[in-house]
């Protein structure tokens, strides 16, 4: 039973950080997921893969791993890059690349 410790990245759907805050303890799937014959959905005999629980840091999950036993691996939380930009910045006379509009 393996457990996967990370901080999740950020949705591509929407611009805010929601949920991006907490880290997360999830179990790796134990089976394949396989497909159901009438209605097509996959299913898993695999109940692990239900769970996941939040944390507020690292160090309380990997404290939460150790002590019931719980063999994981943590990946560590990568910081976005920023790009600083400014609306006015398309109009600078030094401009890189001329304004095409």
């Amino acid at each position: 039973m393996l457990a996967r410790i990370y901080r999740p990245s950020k949705t591509a759907m929407q611009s805010g950080k929601a949920k991006t805050q907490d880290w997360l303890l999830e179990f790796e799937p134990a089976s394949a997921r396989n497909p159901d014959r009438l209605m097509g959905w996959t299913q898993s005999s695999d109940m692990n893969g239900q769970v996941r629980l939040q944390f507020e840091t690292s160090d309380e999950a990997v404290a939460y791993a150790q002590k019931h036993g719980i063999s994981f691996q943590l990946f560590p939380a990568k910081d976005p890059k920023r790009i600083i930009k400014a609306y006015a910045d398309n109009f600078v006379p030094g401009r890189k690349f001329p304004w095409t509009h």
